[in-house]
């Protein structure tokens, strides 16, 4: 797998489409990073991270009814999309939020222009 933040994204999508309300998928910091902003966000209820054993570790999402219209991936591994706090676009005008990897961890995009730190714009989600 080339890319595992937008195979997120496509389980996240996929489970809100069939009407599922979690969804599992393997985990990492930057996932379980992305997770808490949509928590932190109000687009999610809360996500949870499982150890099923040893080497397997998982993220369990419950999922919110109609919270999430949209989720795109940005920044891909070929091509990495950088802004500064100044440059971020606002999402359908301020009524979604972009996610950002940045030197103060995976944040959202208020959070950055507050901060006045920019990074990597991981992904957007309305």
């Amino acid at each position: 797998m080339t890319d595992p933040i937008a195979d997120m994204l496509t389980r996240i999508r996929n489970a809100i489409r069939a009407g599922h309300d979690r969804v599992e998928f393997p985990a990492s910091k930057v996932k379980a990073g992305i997770c808490k902003v949509l928590k932190d966000e109000g687009y999610i209820r809360s996500f949870k991270i499982i150890a099923k054993s040893q080497n397997e570790i998982s993220i369990k999402v419950l999922l919110k009814e109609d919270a999430i219209v949209g989720l795109k991936r940005v920044s891909t591994p070929g091509l990495r999309q950088y802004k500064g706090y100044r440059d971020v676009s606002r999402v359908i005008s301020g009524l979604g939020t972009s996610i950002l990897s940045t030197s103060n961890g995976i944040i959202s995009d208020r959070e950055a222009r507050l901060k006045k730190v920019g990074g990597e714009v991981l992904c957007n989600v309305w």
